[in-house]
């Protein structure tokens, strides 16, 4: 049976924690001293990735790794998918009211904003600037859990590591679903009223079926009174705008979710979808929280330790930092927290992290359980070792069979990693 590990209980050692707490250290640095954080990062990462190079021809588990590679790849798409999915959806419920809206809608009264105001004016100031301070944001839980998928190489965690990247994948692919079908589902107004004009090129005035269906129903209670009572839309729309409509091809039926403007052009394609930004309206749950919680989830199970507890602390801070910020109302943060812890768990149930290797092994113990304690019986001591040795050859039969094969497996897996790590680390931001 499966057993997940305590929080505190870590009995692999700390080294996995120190680079951890060693990689936010030094990347904080960009905030205390520029210079230093200059001269430490490069070298930070290049001891790093020197290490993890090092360890590769002492790796044991490959064949392991090499059965995760399918669910990998197909967990790495799924995820993909989602996120384009979700960009689309992300610009549409923006674009459906138009600027107009977006600029006059009223954030929505949020309590957590509140409390935090107050602690401000209760808490000492060094604790207020400590709760302000930009500590980890996305990026950083990224790392984190690539360095969590890399300690395998370290014996810090469980092989395979391309199953603990496949499960955290798929995993947050589920997640940025029903995340999209959360916030497309019912138009929520941003806590920054100015975001939508300063990050997205929309018309000014809603959609048609926003023009037909909302508008019209939107201030006037007797409006909204009659369109129950009858449940039919009846009011006059008005005049608007022509829509703007680029020839796409078979792209053509995002046009009415998108809502291109004439000065973007046409396609290629529309500009990668405006190169994914993050949102303006609320974005019910928080896509930032989700990764934070996957990461300290995934890092809780896999490693445990002290550095599980500090993770977990850093997922607090940053959870109070996006409502602190507007970046998200309250009720995104403390769902996206829940959603997360429980996605994981679900996925938990068929996509156990640990090295298959083990329970066969185990399997082959059990065959020879009679003969080995007939040997023990009869103090045959070399019996015994006889039929530990069938257990041992017999687990390395394929992989020495294909040895090439899995030495290209292991370079072409290394090389893809850490072109991934250094994508993550370009790309991706507090966001």
């Amino acid at each position: 049976m499966k057993r997940s590990p305590a929080i505190l209980a870590n009995r692999r050692g700390g080294g996995l924690g120190f680079a951890a707490v060693a990689y936010i250290g030094v990347d904080y640095l960009r905030f205390i001293s520029p210079a230093w954080h200059d001269r430490l990062q490069p070298a930070l990462w290049t001891v790093l990735a020197i290490a993890a190079i090092i360890r590769v021809p002492f790796y044991k588990h490959w064949p392991s790794e090499l059965r995760s590679a399918i669910p990998f790849i197909f967990a790495m798409l799924f995820l993909l998918s989602a996120l384009l999915f979700e960009a689309i959806s992300v610009r549409s419920v923006t674009a459906v009211l138009g600027l107009d809206w977006n600029n006059d809608a009223s954030p929505l009264p949020d309590a957590g904003q509140w409390l935090l105001l107050s602690l401000n004016e209760k808490l000492p100031q060094t604790v207020v600037n400590i709760l302000r301070a930009r500590i980890i944001g996305l990026h950083h839980f990224l790392m984190l859990f690539i360095m969590l998928a890399f300690s395998v190489l370290f014996d810090s965690v469980e092989a395979p590591g391309l199953g603990l990247g496949a499960r955290y994948m798929f995993t947050m692919g589920i997640g940025r679903l029903l995340r999209a079908i959360t916030f497309i589902s019912t138009i929520l107004p941003s806590a920054r009223p100015w975001c939508a004009s300063a990050r997205f090129l929309v018309p000014h005035h809603p959609h048609p079926w926003a023009q037909k269906y909302y508008v019209p129903y939107a201030t006037d209670s007797n409006a909204i009174r009659n369109i129950i009572n009858w449940d039919t839309a009846y009011a006059d729309p008005g005049e608007y705008a022509a829509e703007f409509r680029p020839d796409w091809g078979s792209m053509s039926f995002l046009i009415d979710f998108l809502r291109p403007t004439f000065p973007e052009g046409s396609s290629a394609w529309y500009h990668l979808l405006k190169k994914a930004s993050g949102g303006c309206n609320d974005l019910i749950y928080s896509g930032h929280m989700l990764v934070a919680v996957l990461t300290a989830m995934a890092w809780t199970e896999a490693y445990g330790g002290y550095s599980s507890a500090l993770i977990w602390i850093f997922v607090i801070h940053s959870a109070q930092r996006e409502i602190r910020e507007r970046h998200h109302y309250s009720v995104d943060v403390v769902v996206a927290i829940y959603v997360g812890i429980m996605l994981w768990k679900m996925t938990g149930f068929f996509w156990p992290m640990k090295d298959e290797t083990k329970d066969t092994r185990l399997h082959r113990l059990e065959k020879i359980q009679g003969r080995l304690l007939r040997a023990a019986k009869d103090d045959d001591i070399e019996e015994i070792r006889k039929l530990l040795k069938e257990v041992e050859v017999s687990n390395q039969v394929r992989g020495n069979s294909r040895s090439k094969a899995m030495w290209l497996f292991s370079g072409g897996t290394i090389i893809f990693t850490l072109t991934v790590v250094l994508l993550a680390f370009t790309l991706t931001s507090d966001g």
